[in-house]
């Protein structure tokens, strides 16, 4: 689903500093962050953590930057830096967009449907192996994520990128051919099959050595006579 209102985003002007300046502005819950591109210079900024929270939680797409009440700026997430114990935003890149001038970018990718699979039904187990995908579109036509059905999906069965149909002013980027999940038979099953292997493979050794013991034995008869 595109977005076509933006969210406004209000922020200020902060000096690039080394990593202790920027420890303390986390410490007193700020974020810092960048803003680049439209042929423009690059602007530290700062912005409240929980201020910051609130836009992305209703955001589209697109904010509208407001840095120390100048005018507001088009702009779009290009990378957001997470803590990887508490999750919280520790740094974010926002990228200058014109609205009439399509941009590259990813959005997730969510499979739908996949309690009515026969295949799963059946036992099967579904990977999820591409969750994010490269799209092109106007910043306004970029949606919050791309849904594919995957109700239909059978055991053995590969879905690929050229199965999925996205809006129609959005164009995938991705090779066709990308992998995008798999329904593979029941895990259990293939385990057993694959220890019953194991075991018919020692059971074989097994015989083996015993035969050879009886070779080894039988000629040192032999040769005692």
């Amino acid at each position: 689903m595109a977005v076509t209102e933006s969210t406004a985003l209000v922020v200020a002007r902060r000096e690039p500093a080394g990593s202790r300046a920027v420890r303390r502005l986390r410490r007193e819950g700020n974020v810092p962050g960048v803003v680049y591109g439209g042929g423009e210079t690059p602007v530290a900024f700062r912005v409240q953590a929980r201020t910051l929270r609130q836009a992305l939680a209703h955001a589209g797409a697109v904010l509208d930057l407001r840095i120390d009440g100048d005018s507001a700026t088009p702009v779009v997430v290009k990378e957001l830096a997470r803590h990887p114990v508490s999750g919280e935003t520790m740094h974010i890149d926002l990228l200058r967009v014109r609205l009439d001038q399509a941009i590259e970018t990813t959005v997730v990718l969510e499979l739908t449907g996949s309690e009515e699979s026969p295949g799963i039904r059946d036992g099967g187990v579904l990977e999820h192996v591409t969750r994010e995908l490269a799209i092109e579109a106007l910043p306004n036509d970029i949606p919050d994520s791309l849904q594919h059905d995957v109700s239909a999906m059978e055991i053995g069965e590969t879905l690929t990128l050229d199965s999925l149909r996205p809006p129609a002013r959005v164009k995938l980027l991705d090779d066709p051919e990308t992998v995008i999940a798999t329904l593979s038979p029941p895990r259990l099953q293939t385990e057993d099959a694959d220890e019953i292997e194991q075991e018919t493979g020692v059971v074989g050794e097994g015989a083996e050595a015993r035969d050879a013991d009886a070779g080894s034995d039988g000629g040192q008869a032999d040769s005692g006579s």
